[in-house]
């Protein structure tokens, strides 16, 4: 466990140790208070009181919260964001306990799957089985990591749930090759079948749509036009990174990896790109480029800047634009020649 005096500044420095959320909604608007608490805990704040929640003083947590007070105003409530110092020790080893707390909860029923997973390993899982067992793997994986992110004092059961996902991992590699990304099979699709058309796809682009958004501007229709929405009534539009979609997610590739093999493009950039596109979109560690967490973070920051989906869309086929542009194959093919093992 930390020590308190980690979470104490010097006194000259003029910078509270935590920062405060606190919020009043108007009573109607009781979707929004479980949209509000299903935030901080995302973000791992804890609670004071039922609508004062509490972080340690860091820029991410300043920006969180701020984003939250924002929306709380947005709809008609109330919300102040502030700083706040424990005056005595034992507030602040009681404020340290309701963090480890919390994220011992997280930990511990993470431990408690996968124990209940190895308890219950098949003798011989066949092929169904084991597909299931490497999706289960996959989402302990990703949630133990968001758990990761938010344990600020080092809470309970968190090595022995990393151990246990360990495990699970060795079963799986055991006597069998761990499952590869599936790649549809290349140069099906012809360029100019698809040219002057409108690209269909849902609303709010992440990571996927952004990039294969900007791989059709690049490598199939320049002036490709995109268009928001379900594909009802839309049968004229191409849909692309939507349920059922030819141009979608295929077993384990994503909808990046689908165009770039349907319409044979094998620039290595693109190579490379599909990499880090892989990893974000299926929450992985396949290949563990270096650039995939900044490139995460510029999505998401233009996820929170931008409201409007053109807009969103544009900005981040401008991002894919300028990494394309600063690819250096030399580079690139010295370190990520082969998917990194987990």
């Amino acid at each position: 466990m930390k020590k308190p005096t980690e979470v104490q500044v010097r006194p000259d420095s003029g910078r509270s140790a935590w920062l405060l959320l606190v919020y009043q909604l108007p009573a109607k608007h009781s979707p929004a208070r479980v949209k509000a608490w299903r935030r901080l805990q995302r973000i791992g704040a804890v609670a004071l009181k039922n609508s004062a929640y509490i972080l340690p003083n860091r820029a991410e947590a300043r920006e969180d919260f701020e984003w939250i007070k924002t929306e709380i105003i947005a709809i008609g409530g109330q919300a102040l964001v502030l700083g706040a110092d424990a005056l005595d020790p034992t507030t602040l080893q009681e404020i340290i306990d309701l963090f480890r707390a919390a994220r011992g909860q997280d930990f511990e029923a993470i431990r408690k799957q996968a124990r209940t997973i190895l308890d219950r390993w098949p003798r011989s899982p066949n092929r169904s089985a084991r597909r299931r067992l490497v999706q289960t793997l996959r989402r302990l994986r990703e949630r133990l990591r968001e758990a990761e992110a938010i344990d600020y004092f080092e809470a309970p059961h968190r090595s022995e749930a990393a151990r246990l996902l360990d495990e699970l991992e060795r079963r799986l590699k055991r006597g069998h090759a761990m499952p590869t990304p599936h790649t549809p099979a290349a140069g099906t699709l012809n360029v100019t079948d698809y040219r002057g058309r409108i690209w269909l796809t849902r609303p709010r682009p992440g990571v996927d749509r952004m990039s294969s958004a900007w791989l059709i501007r690049r490598f199939i229709d320049p002036k490709a036009t995109f268009a928001f929405g379900d594909r009802a009534g839309k049968a004229a539009m191409i849909p692309f990174d939507m349920f059922g979609a030819e141009l979608g997610h295929h077993g384990a590739a994503c909808t990046f990896e689908t165009i770039a093999q349907k319409f044979a493009i094998d620039d290595p950039a693109v190579v490379w790109l599909g990499r880090i596109v892989h990893d974000l979109d299926l929450k992985e560690n396949t290949f563990g480029l270096p650039e995939t967490v900044a490139v995460g973070r510029m999505v998401e920051g233009l996820r929170r800047m931008h409201q409007d989906d053109q807009t969103l869309l544009d900005h981040g086929m401008m991002v894919f634009e300028t990494l394309y542009q600063s690819f250096d194959g030399r580079q690139a093919s010295r370190r990520d020649r082969r998917p990194k093992r987990k």
